[in-house]
């Protein structure tokens, strides 16, 4: 009981219910500094298991910089100091024990431009069941590149010509690449990062038809610019101004009927 008034205690700013009861990310009081620039400022939020939940806010309000934080990207950062707590399954993934290659593996990523490696369209997928050791042999490995561009949406499209290069697809295959890629290696987490803002109509569609059917097994969090694409894909949506936190809660409610005058604001199109 005493965690949860502390918590509270430091959502001052957030309105709704950032909990999950089935989380397995959590992130407690975190900030995060670009130098002395603060651009996290103090956000408490919880992932569930199976759960797609997607970040909006305007430019620059550190939703990316925050979906960061879950694998670690931000490490790749000379003047990025995280502070705070994150976990999965109750795991510190700061701890200084953590391996952060096997923890990418855990909690996959999608980049807003996709970027398949300059490798074969096979090679692509099984490039981390073979760093990771999870093939056991040949046959077990084209299995996983199969199941997994399948997954994707993708295999019926490129089950004749796996040695051709994957930068050779086009923009909305690559992104289902990238997407076959992320969960070859089993993620218990997929982060995908506007994974549609370079896409025609179409190829939006069928990524988020694909965020869909992948969220029965996987939790996923978005960032998106698109609040019409937050509204058809996640079951919840947090909205961030300013590097904070403000309200969290089921998307349907976050778009109807919001709690917060920031999030009204900008849900109207007075902000942003």
């Amino acid at each position: 009981m005493m965690n949860n008034i502390n918590n509270l205690k430091s959502l001052e700013l957030t309105v709704g219910d950032p909990f999950s009861k089935t989380a397995r990310l959590k992130a407690r009081n975190v900030n995060v500094f670009y130098g002395n620039n603060r651009a996290i400022d103090n956000v408490t939020i919880d992932i569930g298991s199976k759960e797609v939940v997607s970040f909006i806010g305007p430019s620059g309000c550190g939703k990316s910089t925050f979906l960061r934080c879950f694998n670690r990207m931000n490490d790749t950062i000379d003047s990025c100091v995280v502070q705070g707590e994150i976990t999965i399954d109750d795991e510190n993934i700061y701890d200084k024990k953590i391996d952060v290659v096997p923890l990418r593996a855990r909690i996959g990523m999608v980049f807003q431009k996709p970027n398949p490696f300059p490798k074969s369209i096979y090679d692509n997928v099984a490039y981390g069941p073979r760093i990771h050791g999870l093939s056991e042999s040949k046959q077990h490995l084209d299995y996983i590149v199969e199941e997994s561009l399948k997954r994707a949406g993708l295999w019926n499209e490129v089950n004749d010509r796996l040695q051709s290069a994957g930068t050779g697809l086009s923009g909305g295959q690559q992104q289902r690449l990238c997407i076959a890629r992320a969960i070859a290696v089993s993620p218990e987490v997929i982060l995908m990062d506007e994974p549609c803002s370079a896409l025609d109509p179409i190829a939006t569609a069928k990524i988020e038809d694909l965020i869909h059917e992948l969220g029965n097994d996987y939790s996923i969090v978005i960032v998106t610019h698109s609040m019409q694409q937050a509204a058809r894909v996640s079951k919840r949506t947090a909205y961030f101004h300013l590097g904070k936190l403000i309200e969290v809660g089921r998307t349907k409610d976050i778009f109807t009927r919001p709690q917060h005058n920031k999030t009204e604001a900008y849900i109207s199109g007075k902000i942003g």
